[in-house]
């Protein structure tokens, strides 16, 4: 799941999971970190969700997938669009 917060010129999106599907570590990579998966890794918020915000340039579109324990690549089926590779996100 997706939420936004529009700020002056960006867009604050938080990226959100169950707490435990998958199982293990999970985070999000996309053009927006160079598919890096230890920029942006999610974290146990108290309503048994994980989450990470990431504040991005406003009228952007940009690509994403989750990466979790095992090289376990997955969507976001609530993302704006899929390319046929990755989910898509638009600000």
């Amino acid at each position: 799941m997706l939420e936004r917060k529009q700020l002056k010129g960006r867009t604050q999106v938080t990226f959100i999971l169950p707490e435990n599907t998958p199982h293990g570590p999970v985070s999000v990579v996309g053009d927006f970190n160079h598919w890096n998966p230890a920029a942006h890794p999610l974290e146990a918020r108290g309503d048994g969700t994980r989450a990470v915000c990431v504040t991005l340039p406003a009228h952007a579109t940009h690509a994403f997938r989750y990466l979790a324990a095992g090289d376990y690549w997955f969507d976001d089926e609530g993302a704006d669009s899929h390319d046929g590779t990755n989910s898509r996100l638009h600000t």
